[in-house]
């Protein structure tokens, strides 16, 4: 399943993956040295993540019930655990850079199932 995030008034992404498997939310971006299907992952329900195994930098996103942003956090390297979120519900991952600098903590994204 795919996913369209936009922030105020502008696209961020029309392509985000929508990982809600206990399998699909465990494994992630694990092992991938790129993102070829998607420009992101959404991971739901998800209050903190790791970055083993993981083969590039991460801008992450931790998102509340009601899609406000809790955290951002860019640049995240590989081999890094991030702290509990206990507010956010869901997790927006995307390659490092690709997360625009306009967003901030307050700011609320829409998302659309495409």
């Amino acid at each position: 399943m795919k996913i369209q995030i936009t922030y105020k008034n502008k696209l961020l992404s029309k392509d985000i993956l929508v990982a809600e498997s206990l399998v699909s939310r465990m494994i992630g971006l694990m092992f991938k040295e790129k993102l070829v299907d998607a420009e992101g992952l959404m991971i739901d329900p998800c209050r903190s993540i790791h970055t083993f195994f993981m083969r590039y930098n991460l801008d992450i996103v931790f998102l509340s019930r009601d899609n406000l942003v809790i955290k951002i956090i860019r640049d995240l390297k590989p081999w890094r655990i991030t702290w509990i979120y206990f507010r956010a519900t869901k997790t927006l991952e995307m390659p490092a850079g690709r997360l625009p600098t306009d967003i901030n903590v307050g700011d609320r994204l829409e998302v659309n199932y495409v």
